[in-house]
């Protein structure tokens, strides 16, 4: 086996157990929000990346629905509970427009660029737009068994390489592609291209749902 499947989320994933995030959700229903201007036709692939997790497709992601979207794709209650928690603690407040009210809970799809973290590939720009490039470069780079993948060594050595010291956020990444290697790579332990391309514009995450839907119809 080039990596070895993982069956569930691997210990050095584990995000901290906070919930106060999503409760504070739970009870915010009636609380104003600013109003989210981005068009859905027009996205980057960055806000198609995060547009998964707007559930009800307003373009304001809040924590319940960042907690449904990982439930939907396969992980436990515990994790996406902290994930959620974790995520909007980072990102709210960076993506959240200028005159919008208290609390910042919510991520704005429109501004996402805003939170691009440290550790990146490069495949995004500044404003969030696909760079094949850089997509490209990541397996001249790194795939070193089979051309149209990546091996979890490789993928571990790839975000290694990006890792940024001087910015705590750049481990954010190695959370991510983790996750998705967790959930997304084949039975010999690849991660393979499509997979990797359906990172960045979030299409991995709808596949993973769809996949799961037959198994969640019979429960």
């Amino acid at each position: 086996m080039a990596g070895g499947r993982r069956s569930s989320v691997p210990a050095s994933l584990q995000l901290p157990s906070v919930s106060a995030l999503l409760l504070l959700t739970i009870f915010s229903s009636n609380w104003g929000h600013a109003v989210a201007k981005f068009d859905p036709a027009n996205m980057t692939a960055l806000q198609e990346h995060v547009s998964f997790f707007d559930r009800n497709k307003d373009g304001i992601i809040t924590p319940a629905e960042t907690f449904e979207g990982f439930v939907a794709i396969g992980c436990e209650i515990a994790f996406s509970t902290a994930a959620a928690t974790t995520i909007h603690t980072a990102l709210a407040f960076k993506t959240t427009p200028a005159g919008a009210p208290l609390p910042y809970i919510n991520i704005y799809v429109e501004n996402i660029h805003k939170a691009i973290h440290g550790g990146d590939t490069g495949v995004y720009d500044t404003k969030g737009r696909f760079v094949p490039e850089e997509f490209e470069g990541i397996f001249k780079k790194y795939a070193k068994i089979r051309r149209d993948a990546l091996t979890y060594a490789e993928m571990e050595f790839m975000l290694a390489d990006n890792l940024d010291p001087l910015d705590p956020s750049s481990v954010a990444p190695q959370v991510e592609w983790g996750l998705i290697y967790t959930l997304a790579s084949d039975w010999l332990g690849f991660l393979h291209k499509d997979k990797i391309r359906g990172i960045y514009d979030g299409s991995v995450f709808t596949k993973l749902e769809e996949k799961r839907k037959p198994f969640q119809s019979d429960m």
